[in-house]
């Protein structure tokens, strides 16, 4: 459920790796770069969830976040973190 689109910030990255779920280092094995603040990257919507809840959510990019992300979160929880165009 990869379905919020992202810019990476280094406290959301930060909230990940502590969660458990490394998005910073590279996997070659997999093909994975490792993100880096302002990286875009598709993100399970419940994880953004937990960052929204923890008070770090990064910057939503709406026109590349699909509509099935609204069965977990609120429109206007996105909206509120709009990433400036």
């Amino acid at each position: 459920m990869h379905t919020v689109c992202i810019l990476a910030t280094a406290e959301f990255l930060r909230f990940s790796l502590e969660e458990g779920n490394d998005l910073s280092t590279p996997r070659p094995e997999f093909e994975f770069p490792g993100l880096e603040p302002g990286d875009r990257w598709c993100l399970c919507v419940t994880r953004w969830k937990d960052a929204f809840d923890a008070g770090c959510a990064p910057a939503v990019v709406l026109e590349a976040t699909h509509i099935s992300a609204l069965e977990w979160v609120a429109l206007e929880e996105l909206q509120a973190h709009a990433a400036a165009k």
